[in-house]
């Protein structure tokens, strides 16, 4: 009974390393906003801000600084509010914002903004990777959408700004 036992457990455990190193979703989402990457820019750091315009990141707590631990929190098509701890990775002025967070193996995730100057303005890129075995049991359906709509809020409170 106990080899069965220890068996089984062995199983499990070579199952769940499979899982969370196969499991992988990615996301992005583009828009071009008519204004300098410096006015999109300006946007983004503002972190005291996002309650005004972000459908999604509802509240950041924290600065965005290279190292920096910031809470998103984020509001999923439930209605419910979830934090989300992460680390700042890269901070590159006017062109590049990173952050990480997550538990290894379980999930964890790599979430960009990229700002590319583009005749009429700035394409704006959200590109997320997702990685850990949970990828495979959860409704992402919301996360694609959303980060669309994150990309239009962000759009027209630029527009607004400048």
């Amino acid at each position: 009974m106990i080899k069965i036992l220890g068996g089984i457990l062995g199983i499990l455990v070579i199952a769940m390393v499979v899982l969370s190193l196969t499991g992988r979703k990615e996301y992005r989402a583009e828009i071009i906003i008519p204004a300098t990457p410096e006015q999109v820019w300006d946007v983004l750091m503002d972190t005291a801000s996002y309650s005004e315009w972000n459908p999604v990141f509802v509240q950041v707590d924290g600065q965005y600084s290279v190292g920096s631990n910031v809470t998103n929190h984020v509001q999923p098509p439930t209605g419910d509010i979830i934090k989300i701890e992460n680390q700042v990775l890269e901070l590159e002025k006017s062109r590049r914002l990173r952050q990480t967070g997550g538990v290894t193996g379980i999930i964890t995730f790599d979430h960009s903004w990229t700002l590319e100057p583009v005749d009429g303005g700035t394409k704006v890129i959200q590109y997320e990777i997702d990685r850990g075995a949970y990828v495979w049991f959860w409704d992402d359906s919301w996360v694609q959408p959303s980060y669309e709509k994150v990309n239009e809020a962000l759009r027209k409170h630029v527009l607004v700004e400048n």
